[in-house]
């Protein structure tokens, strides 16, 4: 499992020109689910995610976690995340998940995610065309891959 996680001010998800999904302050989520993904692999990537400590807290160093600042959790599924571009120019997506596989897990993290953080988490909609806008705070990108824990 793959995942961009962005600290936003704010993000959205529109899909056919209508608004799906939004939040504030928080983190926006791009999540790339592979074959050899299990829940075991969202619940450790949750676990992260919501102590990761990237938000400043009084001294203005990055000591807070998403609770701390209670942030909001945008997530947008992205096969993409799994693109193979070693041979050619155009992507292979033969390591993403099939959908009766990816869907699953998805909703999955989806869950755990708002257990971790004790509220919704704000979503797109699983293989869906959307137009994502995000305002990335400052910026703090951080890629996470469950296939490289230590």
């Amino acid at each position: 499992m793959r995942a961009v996680i962005q600290r936003v001010t704010n993000a959205s998800v529109n899909i056919n020109s209508e608004l799906k999904s939004a939040i504030g302050h928080g983190y926006m989520i791009l999540l790339g689910i592979e074959a050899a993904d299990t829940q075991e692999d969202a619940e450790w990537l949750v676990k992260k995610i919501a102590q990761l400590r990237v938000f400043a807290d009084e001294a203005g160093l990055m000591n807070k976690d998403l609770k701390d600042v209670d942030g909001e959790v945008l997530v947008v599924s992205q096969f993409t995340l799994h693109a193979s571009y070693k041979k050619g120019n155009r992507p292979s997506f033969i390591k993403a998940a099939r959908p009766e596989q990816a869907i699953p897990l998805y909703e999955y993290f989806i869950k755990q995610m708002g257990a971790a953080i004790g509220k919704h988490v704000a979503t797109g909609t699983f293989g869906a065309d959307m137009k994502v806008a995000l305002v990335n705070d400052g910026p703090v990108t951080i890629l996470m891959d469950t296939q490289n824990k230590e």
